[in-house]
Formats: C-alpha cells, sequence, structure tokens
C-alpha cells in the first residue's frame, strides 16, 4: 500500500513537472497560471498544493531537473573525449550549445534569477555545474595542464564566466558573432591559467 501511494506521489510530480516545463519554456513563468498547469498536467488543483507550496517551488524543480540533464551534458563530453585537453575544448563548446536552446534561454537563463532570485539561482547552478567543474580542473592540475593553485576558487570563477558569456549571447542581437567573440575571450583567459610548458 506505501509503495503504491508512493508510485501515485511519484507520477503526479512527474506529470506537474512535464507539463509546466513545457509551459514555462514556451512562454515564460509569468506567462503561465497555476490552473493551466494542472490541466495540462491532468491533475487537480489540489494535488498541485499537495505537493508544492506554491508555483515557484514547482518552478524550482524545474529548474534543478533541467540543470541535472545539463550537467550529464557536460560529463557526458568529458567522458567521451580522448583526453582532457579535448574534453575541456569540448565541454566549452557544448555548454554554450546548450545555453543556446530556447528552453534553457527562457527557462534558466532569464527566468530562474528573477524568479527564484539571484543566490538561489546560483546555488542551484552550483550544486549542478561546480562539482563537474572541481573535477575537472583537478585532473587538469594533477596531469600538468594548468598551474598549481586553488582549484575551488578556480572552478567557481570559471563557473561565474561561463554563465555570464551564456548570458551575454542570450540578449545579444547577433548571437553567433557574440558568442565567437565570447570563446575568443575565455580561450584567452584559459589560455593564461595553462602551466608553462617544461624547460628544455
Amino acid at each position: 500500500m506505501r509503495r503504491s501511494q508512493h508510485d501515485r506521489s511519484s507520477s503526479t510530480r512527474s506529470a506537474l513537472t512535464t507539463a509546466a516545463r513545457a509551459l514555462f519554456a514556451a512562454r515564460g513563468y509569468h506567462a503561465v497560471p497555476a490552473d493551466e498547469i494542472v490541466r495540462a498536467a491532468g491533475v487537480t488543483r489540489g494535488a498541485l498544493y499537495h505537493h508544492y507550496a506554491d508555483k515557484q517551488a514547482l518552478f524550482r524543480d524545474v529548474v534543478v531537473e533541467i540543470e541535472t540533464e545539463f550537467t550529464a551534458e557536460i560529463d557526458a563530453v568529458l567522458g567521451d573525449a580522448p583526453d582532457l585537453a579535448t574534453g575541456m575544448v569540448g565541454a566549452l563548446g557544448a555548454f554554450l550549445d546548450i545555453c543556446a536552446r530556447p528552453e534553457i534561454r527562457q527557462v534558466v537563463l532569464t527566468d530562474a534569477p528573477a524568479v527564484l532570485g539571484w543566490n538561489e539561482w546560483r546555488a542551484i547552478e552550483a550544486e549542478h555545474g561546480l562539482g563537474t567543474l572541481v573535477d575537472m580542473l583537478t585532473r587538469a592540475v594533477d596531469e600538468g595542464l594548468i598551474a598549481p593553485q586553488p582549484v575551488d576558487v578556480l572552478a567557481r570563477l570559471v563557473l561565474s564566466a561561463l554563465i555570464e558569456a551564456a548570458l551575454v549571447i542570450a540578449s545579444a542581437e547577433d548571437p553567433a558573432s557574440t558568442r565567437a567573440e565570447a570563446e575568443h575571450a575565455l580561450g584567452l583567459w584559459f589560455a593564461g591559467i595553462l602551466a608553462p610548458p617544461p624547460e628544455a
């Protein structure tokens, strides 16, 4: 009986997040009323408020779901690369590719900071992306690709730079050229932390 109740609860939450995610991505948080979400999910308004305190709490779950998938994609790029240096370059490109998707631009880059607040949004970003960055940069130090330095601090700075690049690209009139400029600037910055080549 308890298992059946758990299954029903999970199914309801999944229906709500799936419906809300599609609506938030299409029109934005503020243009989607709670009643429309419950109709699209095929549940009652009472079911929504049984699982979530309010629409904002549901939105937070949607953001976390998207961030989890985002991080998994970046991890896959790093895991599939033949070496760490190639993986780091690929991960940068993949990060900017993912940020260019309409769903990411609307839900994560536009609505999340405004709806959840800057600090909460950044905390979610850090919870999901920071661990990948710390692991990647730790490996890079261990393999001699970058100069030894405090990895935790560097990872936070890199994450901030990547998020800012994504925001700049998302709001640009010409996203393609702005992305090229951002990649160039990030490349120059990252080159500055590379370990010097060994002396002959």
